[in-house]
């Protein structure tokens, strides 16, 4: 059964947070690190968020070719140099121009049409191992709407099995940040089969038409289908801290975006506690890094020396979907790999694979 009643069993997942082009070249520098440490091939589950999830889209298309040569070389010809070129890109504001303009595409219809080009496969071509699961947001339902090989839907729907829908329109929907974004509506997305508490399937009112927006709205951290099924749990985790000010701005649109920033800081932090509980209390092997973590506090001394003048920019750096610079995408990607070697190294030991000692990926621009 599907939604969490399968058991926790042996093996490693990865859940790759939220947070626009930002969350996609942190998690490139994780997974660099993860690579290198012999962990990537080893993963069993993938499930990401947002701006995780164009990442998560790249490394599914590319991963049978990768996963043949898993080397650094590889990492970056297939997954790393598609996904910095398209970082360079601007798309947000494309797409809500273009959408707008256009009476018979809609804004997700032409970001769809962009991750297409890079990942033009469908849900039924993804690798069978590791399971990859990519979440929106069921705006009918309240609900964690995932998309994978097996199936698609929520439980409080039911699923549809083997899903033939681009994967592009999967992340299209996962990466659907309101309100500009979203929604995305899939018409008729099939006959979905009851599961235990499934109490809508069969309801045309609900499954003949979806409204699916982030999958950051429920879950930035992409937790919720990792939690109940791999004993070793990784979290890359590039969203933010809320960022406290004493002057609200009170138009009705920036309002909103607060508010909404303020429940998902929320869902997220009661998420990361439960996390670092079961860590503490060694329920769950893992780690877990964060955009604005200290990497001092990994007590690692050969930790990759870092500055928090150059660092803590990068906390707040825009989660649109934009061009970024050279520098940008470079200090991103290091970062990533930076925390994700001190994450795992301190924590993780035991699921490492390959000993090598950590170097910048973008020497050009270290953060020291």
């Amino acid at each position: 059964m599907p939604f969490g009643s399968e058991g926790v069993k042996p093996g490693i997942a990865l859940a790759l947070s939220g947070g626009g082009f930002r969350a996609t070249l942190f998690h490139i520098g994780s997974c660099w690190r993860l690579t290198e440490l012999g962990i990537l091939p080893k993963l069993t589950r993938v499930s990401s968020v947002s701006g995780g999830s164009i990442f998560a889209g790249v490394l599914a298309a590319a991963w049978e070719r990768l996963i043949a040569s898993p080397d650094i070389a590889h990492y970056q010809e297939l997954v790393v140099d598609p996904l910095r070129a398209f970082c360079k890109q601007q798309i947000d504001s494309v797409a809500i121009g273009e959408g707008l303009l256009t009476p018979w595409k809609s804004v997700s219809d032409v970001i769809a049409a962009k991750y297409q080009e890079l990942f033009p496969i469908g849900l039924n071509q993804l690798p069978d191992t590791p399971t990859f699961v990519f979440n929106a947001t069921n705006l009918q339902t309240g609900r964690d709407f995932r998309f994978s090989k097996a199936y698609m839907g929520d439980y409080l729907l039911g699923l549809i099995p083997t899903p033939s829908l681009p994967l592009a329109k999967a992340v299209a929907a996962s990466s659907a940040f309101p309100p500009f974004l979203s929604p995305v509506i899939l018409d008729s997305p099939g006959v979905f089969e009851a599961v235990d508490g499934a109490i809508y399937s069969g309801n045309p009112a609900y499954t003949a038409r979806l409204f699916l927006t982030d999958g950051g709205v429920y879950d930035n951290l992409g937790l919720e289908t990792v939690w109940n099924r791999c004993q070793n749990v990784l979290v890359s985790d590039a969203g933010a801290p809320f960022d406290a000010g004493a002057t609200v701005e009170t138009d009705w649109v920036k309002q909103t975006l607060r508010a909404l920033s303020i429940a998902t800081d929320q869902s997220r932090g009661l998420r990361k506690r439960a996390l670092i509980a079961d860590f503490t209390n060694k329920a769950r092997g893992g780690g877990y890094w964060g955009i604005a973590t200290d990497i001092a506090n990994y007590h690692l001394s050969d930790a990759l020396p870092c500055s928090d003048a150059l660092v803590k920019p990068l906390a707040t750096i825009r989660t649109r979907l934009n061009p970024f610079s050279n520098i940008e995408q470079e200090q991103l990607i290091n970062w990533g790999y930076a925390l994700c070697d001190a994450a795992v190294r301190a924590h993780a030991p035991e699921i490492i694979g390959t000993q090598k000692a950590p170097a910048w990926p973008c020497p050009a621009h270290p953060l020291s």
